[in-house]
């Protein structure tokens, strides 16, 4: 198949940004054709995370308040980043740190508490699919993403909406934390709130490990470095990998050798070196993920297939060596058949090989063969599963990115023009992963909440009000939001079905139906395995801001008989709605119910006399109706570093965690940071999972001697606690 667009093999003609890989300007120009792999992983991959220094604290950690100095020192936190031993020849370009992964250790490293998941990887299950070519047990998807550069990439969002707030993870089975480049770094590991956003959907991240190309500042040093022995014959690089990605709380590593050069014993020992790293990490729950390039006679042929030039990288005569491979794209149709075949006769799933789809410059105009992948015929089994690069195109090729713009793009990629995955548009060029993979849900238990935050906005609310005014990205704020958007059932015209950005009840977003409703319309929201009892209830926080509505709620009390069918919903009356500018609260018994478990919910709206109208969802929740517990209070609010210059203070805080009956860790979902001004008012300056927050810009507010702050922490219903509070005196 042909790599590019225009012909031209991206791996022989590098980009501005791998000429140059530490000038940040031509990180952010994004080349008209395809990159892939080797081109693509360096720092030109395009800025999606606005960044708030220029240089990493990792480099010279501030302790103390820095007053009145020409140039105040950045205490920003930044993703992490290494060479595996030995570093480039030179010095590294502005706002770039060299490090030595052989020389790090948790007690040596700065922004450890900044960069650190808290979010378990909850467990999923698989529900009826809503349409009858999605299938469960077979192709999965493996998503490469960029969210940042390498270096400078902030620890903990920024104040900006423009970001990649990937949602759809009720399709992803593994994301990889795309970056890596000879200038900066090869070893990438993935900040924290796309690892708490990715687990609190059952989703596992890796890390990125990435040996350039030679045209791109490879250097085989840096595989030999990486596969080296200690003097008891450890390797010691592999334990150090382990250590990173249990300490930072992913799970696992993608592991892509491009640079060529090596010879069979370098093979050799690579694969010596992943079986090192498998033993170390299986008890741990990490994985490893094998990119397609060395191959066993220690050069670099990029086969587009699992053959027998690479497969003892996959398996051999000891066993399993890496979970999964991600097949370059040079796969054809055949190549993918005899690969999946091969996996077999190796005793592994042929859907532990991910056929390799570069999204990066046209995503859902780009020319695939989707029946070597999925075949159209439901009678045929999947032949390998996805492994899509760089869909972060959703945002990169847009004009406005805006997070509407953008949300709206991005359904569209993951479920399909229709934006209904019940109902998919007649297929062109793009064969929508909802259309082909079963989606999957983690939510299983209660209380469950949803406040239909996708983890950025141009502002922040409170019960409804703008608590600030500043735009803002934190993935790891996200909520588990409904997996199939959106199933929309009605007989009469389908309204609009979108998160809005435009008003809140918390966070950044609400979910918005809007249009003439012709008949009742049925909205598919989460799929669920709730317990029901008789003292189960479900809360709406809704309004209607357009035209009155009657609101009833659907619970399916069981799953459809086949993929397709319709879900059998239970309504039951919420109330009936007319205009006003308030949110109001809705409270349904479930006692009534006929089963004991909910497998879905959704809503149906019904409007009057056909008019237009636009209803608002805010939250939803469901739990059991005993006395709520507020929340165990932080403790400890401590001002770890500050630096001060004109009236304005960057800073780090940091807390202990919050406390629940008899002292143990509370169910805390996540902690907020307020400043509280002189005349009492509080504005949210900040969110994270963690008990850390960088604060870049806190402005004197007149002649106050002091800024104050408090941070709170916020359980799964949203209840929030009593606040811990600390100063920073104004020089």
């Amino acid at each position: 198949m042909s790599e590019t667009d225009n012909g031209v093999d991206p791996r022989t003609s590098p980009s501005d940004s791998d000429r140059a890989p530490s000038d940040s300007a031509s990180a952010r120009l994004r080349p008209p054709r395809r990159r892939v792999l080797a081109a693509g992983a360096g720092a030109g991959a395009a800025v999606l995370l606005g960044s708030a220094g220029r240089a990493s604290a990792a480099s010279a950690p501030a302790t103390a308040a820095a007053a009145g100095s020409a140039t105040a020192p950045d205490l920003a936190p930044y993703a992490s980043y290494w060479f595996p031993d030995s570093l480039p020849k030179g010095a590294p370009g502005p706002g770039i740190v060299w490090r030595s992964l052989r020389q790090w250790t948790p007690e040596s490293d700065p922004d450890l508490a900044h960069n650190t998941a808290s979010v378990p990887l909850a467990p999923r299950f698989t529900p009826v699919p809503p349409h009858p070519a999605a299938r469960a047990g077979q192709a999965r998807i493996a998503s490469l993403v960029s969210f940042g550069p390498t270096a400078r990439n902030p620890s903990q969002g920024s104040a900006t909406a423009d970001s990649y707030a990937l949602t759809h993870w009720a399709y992803i089975d593994e994301l990889v934390f795309w970056g890596g480049s000879s200038g900066e770094g090869i070893v990438l590991a993935p900040n924290a709130p796309v690892v708490d956003a990715a687990h609190r959907n059952g989703v596992r991240v890796l890390g990125n490990v990435f040996l350039p190309p030679v045209p791109y500042g490879g250097d085989l040093q840096w595989t030999r470095d990486l596969v080296q022995r200690d003097s008891l014959g450890r390797f010691p690089i592999a334990e150090k990998l382990v250590l990173v990605a249990r300490t930072y709380g992913f799970d696992g590593w993608f592991v892509n050798a491009e640079t060529d050069g090596g010879d069979s014993e370098l093979a050799g020992r690579m694969r010596e070196f992943l079986h090192a790293l498998r033993a170390a990490g299986e008890p741990h729950g990490l994985r490893i993920t094998w990119y397609d390039a060395m191959n066993s006679t220690g050069r670099v042929g990029w086969q587009g297939a699992l053959n027998e030039l690479n497969q003892e990288f996959f398996e051999d005569r000891a066993g399993k060596v890496a979970d999964t491979v991600f097949v370059d794209f040079r796969w054809t149709p055949q190549s993918l058949a005899a690969s999946g075949a091969l996996a077999e006769r190796l005793g592994r799933s042929r859907h532990d090989l991910w056929a390799a789809v570069d999204t990066e410059a046209n995503g859902w105009n780009s020319a695939v063969p989707w029946d070597a992948i999925i075949p159209r015929d439901r009678d045929r089994d999947h032949v390998v599963s996805y492994g899509f690069y760089r869909p972060e195109w959703t945002l990169g090729h847009l004009t406005d990115r805006s997070p509407g713009a953008f949300h709206r793009a991005d359904d569209r990629f993951w479920t399909g023009e229709s934006l209904d995955p019940s109902r998919p548009a007649p297929e062109g060029t793009w064969r929508a992963p909802a259309t082909a993979v079963a989606d999957r849900s983690t939510i299983t238990a209660l209380p469950f909440a949803c406040v239909f935050n996708t983890g950025h906005g141009e502002r922040w609310y409170e019960a409804g009000e703008a608590a600030s005014d500043t735009p803002w990205n934190h993935l790891g704020l996200q909520d588990r939001l409904p997996g199939r958007r959106w199933v929309v059932d009605t007989a009469g015209e389908r309204p609009s079905v979108t998160l809005d950005f435009t008003r809140a009840w918390r966070g950044g977003s609400s979910l918005l139906v809007a249009g003439r409703l012709t008949a009742p319309a049925t909205v598919g929201l989460h799929s669920t395995r709730l317990p029901l009892t008789r003292s189960t209830v479900l809360e709406l926080v809704h309004a209607t801001e357009s035209g009155p509505v009657t609101v009833e709620v659907g619970v399916a009390t069981r799953e459809p008989a086949t993929a397709g069918d319709p879900v059998p919903y239970t309504w039951l009356t919420a109330r009936t709605l007319g205009p006003g500018p308030g949110w109001r609260t809705t409270r349904v018994g479930l006692s009534t119910l006929p089963g004991t478990t909910a497998y879905g919910l959704a809503v149906r709206i019904t409007g009057r006399g056909k008019r237009a109208v636009a209803w608002r969802l805010g939250a939803l929740s469901v739990r059991d109706d005993t006395p709520q517990r507020q929340p165990g209070a932080p403790s400890a609010l401590t001002v770890d570093a500050a630096a001060q210059q004109d009236g304005r203070a960057s800073l780090r805080l940091s807390w202990r965690r919050a406390a629940g009956p008899a002292g143990e860790a509370g169910p805390i979902r996540h902690y907020e940071v307020s400043r509280v001004l002189p005349d009492g008012t509080r504005r949210f300056l900040g969110g994270t999972c963690g008990t850390a927050l960088y604060l870049p810009a806190v402005e004197r507010a007149g002649r106050e001697r002091a800024a104050a702050f408090e941070v709170r922490a916020v359980d799964e219903l949203y209840a929030v606690s009593g606040p811990a509070r600390t100063t920073l005196a104004w020089s």
